[in-house]
């Protein structure tokens, strides 16, 4: 813990530790999207799943704690950088940079926070029940499991809901598309022969999280594919 604290204490070091959390983070949001997409291949291929998680027991609120310790740290760390920031430079400039500077750098604060109110939502929805508790309270499925495939069809069967999620999601593409740039900054890894790589790889993460977010929303809500049939 010593390193860490150490690292806490410049401003170089607490951007390493933004950078290494989001990467983090970043492997988190991949794994649990090829969770999620498990949907599409029905009931019985999402319930067991949830439940081969549920299983882990006392592991997977480890794993749920040190995810939350490291997202809670990654913010708290992006805000404080952002205010250093801020103070070190009072009056903005008036050309070049900002005009310059993309859509997802000049807005990385704000989708952070959107972002962060998101998962709190999004986990008093379907972890904890507590936001639409009809959509948690489905039932069993026949094996007694927790349907969760039913939970999320009911979920996704309402408009408001997925349009909350689809906009969460685009917030989250856009937080990404400067984020995984901003990684290999920080890292020193962004040589002038590398940059165009790194933006275009920043982008093609940042639209393969939100297609692959979005489709199962809104697949459910227009009933296309397995979901036409309502089962």
């Amino acid at each position: 813990m010593n390193w860490l604290l150490a690292a806490l204490r410049s401003s170089l070091g607490r951007k390493m530790v933004v950078a290494l959390t989001g990467l983090g983070l970043l492997g988190f949001v991949f794994a649990h999207l090829a969770g999620n997409l498990q949907v599409f291949l029905g009931r019985e291929a999402l319930n067991a799943y949830a439940q081969g998680l549920k299983d882990l027991g006392a592991l997977l609120w480890v794993a749920r704690l040190g995810l939350i310790a490291m997202f809670v740290t990654h913010v708290a760390l992006a805000l404080q950088l952002a205010r250093e920031n801020r103070a070190a430079r009072p009056t903005r400039y008036v050309h070049g940079g900002v005009q310059q500077a993309s859509p997802g750098s000049r807005s990385m604060v704000f989708t952070g926070v959107m972002i962060l109110l998101f998962v709190a939502y999004h986990l008093a929805h379907f972890t904890f029940g507590a936001a639409h508790a009809s959509h948690y309270a489905v039932g069993s499925d026949a094996l007694g499991r927790h349907d969760v495939y039913g939970m999320v069809v009911a979920g996704f069967s309402e408009p408001l809901v997925v349009g909350l999620y689809v906009a969460a999601i685009a917030m989250l593409a856009l937080h990404l598309s400067h984020g995984v740039q901003s990684v290999f900054q920080t890292l020193g890894l962004n040589g002038p022969r590398y940059e165009p790589i790194i933006k275009r790889t920043g982008c093609a993460i940042a639209v393969i999280v939100f297609v692959g977010n979005v489709s199962m929303p809104l697949a459910i809500l227009m009933g296309l594919g397995p979901f036409s049939t309502g089962a």
